[in-house]
């Protein structure tokens, strides 16, 4: 009996000694600066609302939060550098919508399910389709019609193929009946400049078009939201013009699989402080992006839920991945 306490006493101390760096390590998270990827180009609406958050965060962190760029993939640069990344809540990216969409259309190295660890959502995008001011297409239905009688002629740009802006136009067009030709762009920047140097009639975007649509130089024909929105009551939704499309792609704060809840704690409360920040939310209200949040395990469902969901439209829209 005494060889038994023994050995249960010693076996208790050396788990207990081996739990401590872990512990240690958790309690002191985090001790150097982290970095936070946008999957998308500086100067855009999401590089604007990243570095908000990061800066409001870092102070809640105490420590640096960098956000780095890395534009290009459609958005998926990102999720592709969580596959490679330690798990110790010093990188950490945003996933956009297309996270759930693209492995229905292509290959991809990873598994939204699997390969992630959802921290907390903080928000999602206004999407639009602008025009030039002298676009001689006033409207949805000026859209449809040209369409119709000039079938793959009218060009428009997005944020890249599978991405959020890309997909609701597809889907209105298919609704429409009507045959238009997609540009691909790096991201909200590269979109906002071929459009205003007359590369596409068109740009599907979220609101980095705002500030070109309130100096004159763009139109805004419709927005995707399921209500019209605060800033432009004005314009429809594409869904109250009668194709039922409605796209808001809620986004916040991702990292690798396998992080320690610890961490993640420490993270999800970091950035649900964010909302509570005032130069976040003007941030927010400058790109008309509202607050949605969750928390780790009401985003982790919604993308158990997302992913099956935009299967279900990839197959609809005939864009499924056929190798």
């Amino acid at each position: 009996m005494t060889n038994r306490r023994a050995f249960i006493a010693s076996t208790t101390a050396a788990v207990a000694g081996a739990a401590l760096p872990l512990l240690a390590s958790a309690q002191a998270f985090p001790s150097r600066p982290i970095k936070y990827i946008c999957p998308w180009p500086a100067g855009g609406s999401t590089d604007a609302v990243i570095r908000a958050l990061a800066e409001s965060a870092g102070k809640t962190l105490g420590q640096t939060i960098i956000v780095e760029n890395k534009p290009g993939a459609g958005g998926m640069l990102g999720a592709n550098e969580m596959m490679s990344a330690k798990p110790d809540g010093y990188t950490l990216t945003q996933l956009p919508h297309g996270v759930f969409r693209i492995p229905h259309m292509q290959k991809v190295q990873y598994d939204p399910l699997k390969d992630f660890t959802w921290i907390a959502c903080l928000t999602g995008y206004t999407f639009g389709l602008v025009v030039p001011a002298d676009s001689p297409i006033k409207s949805i239905k000026d859209l449809v019609a040209y369409a119709k009688a000039n079938p793959e002629k009218f060009t428009y740009g997005s944020t890249g193929t599978g991405t959020s802006p890309h997909l609701a136009v597809e889907e209105f067009a298919q609704r429409a009946g009507i045959k238009l030709t997609h540009i691909p762009f790096k991201g909200n920047a590269d979109n906002m400049q071929a459009i205003l140097g007359g590369h596409v009639m068109a740009a599907s975007d979220a609101t980095g078009w705002g500030p070109h649509v309130e100096s004159g130089k763009l139109r805004l024909l419709a927005t995707y939201g399921s209500k019209r929105t605060k800033r432009w009551p004005n314009v429809p939704t594409l869904t109250e013009l009668g194709y039922d499309t409605v796209s808001d792609s809620p986004f916040g704060v991702c990292g690798p699989k396998g992080m320690d809840p610890a961490v993640v704690a420490t993270l999800h409360e970091a950035f649900r402080k964010t909302l509570n920040d005032p130069a976040v939310l003007a941030t927010f209200d400058k790109y008309d992006q509202s607050v949605i949040y969750m928390n780790t395990a009401q985003y982790t469902r919604f993308a158990r839920e997302t992913f099956a969901a935009e299967k279900a439209t990839i197959e609809r829209l005939g864009m499924s991945f056929k190798g």
